[in-house]
């Protein structure tokens, strides 16, 4: 398990765009399960709705991409580096996050390149698929 802290130690992204606030299990280079605490303390969730919170689209796909970037620049040849999000591909949104919700991240590499990756984001909460898509990295 890697908390916050470690995280950061990988990726470069910080608080309020940090999207992911736990890693359950890492596979370098292979897999990932991770998890966001989705709470009403959210700064987007001000604007998108008022009334009716939910948390953006882009924003679970963003912390898929998050999670797939931890798994590549857990690697050897890529510590230090940052990935970029290169693209999404296919990506299906299925029910809203809101407040109070955990959302589950899971991300598989499928491809690695010498400085591009591929991989499959899927994000749950609770036993529902919430979202999923394909995910291209390029690491620089």
């Amino acid at each position: 398990m890697m908390n916050i802290k470690e995280i950061m130690s990988i990726i470069p992204h910080r608080p309020p765009f940090l999207l992911i606030d736990k890693v359950l299990s890492l596979e370098p280079g292979k897999k990932i399960t991770a998890v966001k605490n989705v709470t009403m303390n959210e700064p987007f969730f001000v604007g998108h709705f008022p009334k009716e919170p939910v948390m953006p689209g882009v924003l679970i796909v963003e912390a898929m991409a998050q999670a797939g970037a931890v798994i590549l620049l857990s690697l050897e040849q890529f510590k230090g580096k940052i990935a970029y999000f290169g693209a999404i591909n296919n990506a299906k949104f299925r029910g809203m996050v809101t407040p109070g919700d955990t959302l589950k991240i899971e991300v598989e590499i499928t491809k690695i390149r010498k400085s591009a990756g591929i991989g499959m984001g899927i994000a749950y909460v609770g036993d529902k698929k919430v979202a999923e898509g394909e995910l291209t990295f390029m690491i620089g």
